[in-house]
């Protein structure tokens, strides 16, 4: 697999090179012509690529067309050559329906079959397979065109499920206006000694030795744990969310203005609340469940759920909310969530 993903790196390079050397305002050269060019010189350049599959090769120029189609349109900047320490991944497959896959094995052209860890939820026809490495283990992604109309598999949705508002922070990771919360496991805050102990081991390695390996290896494996645990908090988090509520209200974020402040920036960064509300968004679509994005500047930690006085400041210390109109005091994650309760 690794193979395979560094020929779609040489290809998309050679065919940019090839691009970029015959670049002519005039007479552009289409994807079809770069495809063709690499065919002609591959085996003579490359003749290790006999021995693998070549939709890597012919996948990584259909990619390098539509980045240059893009360019040309204005959308992006002009395409760049792919290193050896970007992200490692090959599209497998020659077309729609090309790639074979029963139950818990898929059967990848030149590699043969492949056992996965589950089975496929859905069984229509796959149109495209992506095989990527993440950290030190191996994913495909498989896209499969289907009727929705066949695939409901959620439940429906009762009428008799409250909305609810979902203030999400740092030190709880998401606050329901029903009261319920869910505690932020904050994994770089908890691995932080051991990823400087695995980062200074790995710095004492003569670089690219067989020790400079086994440190990366440990270096690697501990920061995947650390986006394992992160991300099976924001799943369990989202459902139970999800599974309660007939709608949803949420706050709008400017996390890049957030982490802008060096003492937000790191606690921030470590609980990923942007990829939590995305998480967020999407299952509910699945569910039918109305999410309502707060204005930008709704002041909902400021502002009493009680009589709707808003304070003019509210330091971050200030953990209970009291006002000073009505009297009440409660949590103030609580306060915000019930503001941003939908009516």
């Amino acid at each position: 697999m690794a193979q395979h993903a560094g020929y779609k790196r040489v290809a998309y390079n050679d065919a940019l090179s090839a691009f970029k050397t015959g670049f002519d305002t005039d007479n552009w050269q289409s994807e079809q012509d770069l495809r063709k060019a690499f065919n002609a010189v591959k085996r003579e350049k490359y003749p290790w690529s006999a021995n693998l599959s070549q939709n890597a090769s012919k996948n990584a120029i259909r990619d390098l067309g539509d980045a240059i189609t893009r360019w040309k349109k204005g959308q992006n900047r002009f395409p760049t050559f792919k290193k050896r320490s970007d992200k490692c991944s090959y599209q497998a497959d020659n077309g729609a329906g090309r790639v074979e896959v029963y139950k818990q094995r898929i059967n990848l052209p030149k590699i043969g079959g492949v056992r996965m860890r589950e089975e496929l939820r859905y069984t229509d026809e796959i149109t495209k397979v992506v095989v990527s490495r993440k950290k030190d283990r191996w994913f495909v992604s498989i896209l499969i065109r289907c009727d929705s109309n066949n695939y409901k598999h959620q439940p429906p949705l009762f009428d008799d499920k409250p909305p609810i508002g979902v203030d999400v922070g740092i030190n709880t990771l998401a606050t329901c206006s029903d009261g319920d919360t869910f505690d932020n496991p904050r994994p770089l805050k908890r691995y932080e000694r051991k990823l400087a102990r695995a980062n200074r081991a790995l710095s004492r390695k003569v670089k690219f030795s067989k020790n400079w390996y086994k440190a990366k290896k440990q270096l690697v494996s501990l920061h995947h744990r650390i986006s394992n645990i992160r991300e099976d908090a924001h799943h369990q988090a989202t459902v139970r969310i999800v599974r309660k509520a007939s709608a949803i209200g949420i706050e709008t974020l400017n996390i890049s203005g957030l982490l802008k402040n060096r003492k937000l920036a790191k606690p921030l960064s470590d609980s990923a609340l942007s990829r939590f509300l995305t998480l967020l968004k999407y299952k509910a679509e699945r569910r039918n469940v109305e999410i309502i994005q707060a204005d930008r500047f709704f002041a909902s930690s400021k502002t009493c759920s009680h009589c709707g006085q808003k304070k003019a400041e509210l330091d971050l210390s200030e953990r209970t909310y009291h006002c000073s109109e009505c009297g009440i005091s409660l949590d103030r994650d609580l306060n915000a969530a019930i503001n941003l309760c939908p009516a």
